[in-house]
């Protein structure tokens, strides 16, 4: 009796533990009947023919993050580089992701490899560094477009790592450097040159202010010579019209005559006080001659 009892309880536990399933949260479970897709079982509670239908898939329902290796890549520039990442994605169907392909993880996995690997290749290295945003969209639009049978959604891919190799780093950093000396060359250029400039600036201004100085100098010197020029004139005509007054006069002309006499006498005796060998006038009559040509310019003036 016992050991009857005992079989049944055991056969009774087991339909019952084949014929009520709890399905979690978190997860989608998949039941064939005799071996033929039935449906996809929802979180919560479902009752199974026992002996009919079978549990055969469990699918993680919530979103799911896979490394992907790293892998060697060509760019466009042939720059080898390795390249790793992560990709986001979330089961939407069971049946497909159950029947459409054999591993979706994998699939997943293997196709951001040979995407990346193809986005990478018609990038340069420098562009691969700077469009990493545009490149993880590319990457998710093209493992979403290949995944849309396999029932699973591609939210988002990250590329973690961009590492060339060795002697393209190397490169690089000449490169760089190469570049750092060109700008600070092209900077001193430019300096040098507005220096240039400036100086030239300088030298025009201040030949400009020199000319204008020597101008204005000239200006100068030529308005006072004359003005000199006009005040000698007009001495010289005042003391000539004061002379012509003085001889009309009364004993005017002996006046004149005297002073042309003396200054004469005063030449002559300069003259012979310079001369190396001494000398007297031997035609008395050019000196009478010159008296009589006196007397007749004061003549003339006393007429007029």
């Amino acid at each position: 009796m016992l050991t009857t009892f005992t079989v049944l309880t055991i056969i009774v536990l087991f339909v019952l533990y084949n014929t009520i399933t709890i399905v979690s949260m978190r997860h989608s479970y998949v039941v064939e009947r005799l071996g033929k897709f039935r449906k996809v079982l929802e979180p919560g509670i479902h009752f199974l023919v026992p002996f009919f239908d079978h549990i055969t898939y469990r699918h993680e329902i919530r979103e799911q993050v896979f490394d992907i290796p790293s892998q060697t890549c060509i760019t466009q520039d042939n720059m080898q580089v390795e390249v790793d990442g992560l990709v986001y994605l979330k089961l939407t169907d069971p049946k497909k992701a159950s029947y459409g392909i054999g591993n979706y993880r994998n699939s997943a996995i293997n196709l951001a490899q040979t995407t990346m690997r193809s986005e990478i290749g018609k990038l340069s290295l420098g562009h691969a560094f700077s469009e990493r945003q545009v490149l993880n969209e590319k990457i998710v639009k093209e493992i979403d477009r290949a995944s849309e049978s396999w029932g699973i959604k591609v939210l988002r891919y990250e590329i973690k790592n961009i590492k060339p190799s060795k002697h393209i780093i190397q490169t690089l950093e000449k490169q760089m450097e190469a570049e750092r000396e060109k700008r600070a060359e092209i900077t001193l250029a430019t300096a040098d040159k507005e220096s240039k400039i400036k100086l030239s600036e300088g030298d025009k201004i201040e030949a400009i202010n020199i000319s204008e100085g020597e101008k204005q100098k000239r200006i100068n010197l030529a308005k006072g010579k004359a003005a000199e020029i006009e005040l000698m004139s007009h001495a010289t005509a005042e003391g000539i019209r004061l002379v012509a007054e003085a001889i009309s006069e009364n004993g005017g002309d002996k006046a004149v005559r005297m002073q042309l006499l003396e200054q004469f006498v005063e030449e002559v005796g300069k003259v012979m006080e310079g001369a190396k060998i001494s000398f007297m006038p031997t035609e008395m009559a050019t000196i009478k001659a010159a008296f009589e040509g006196v007397d007749k310019v004061t003549n003339n003036m006393k007429a007029e």
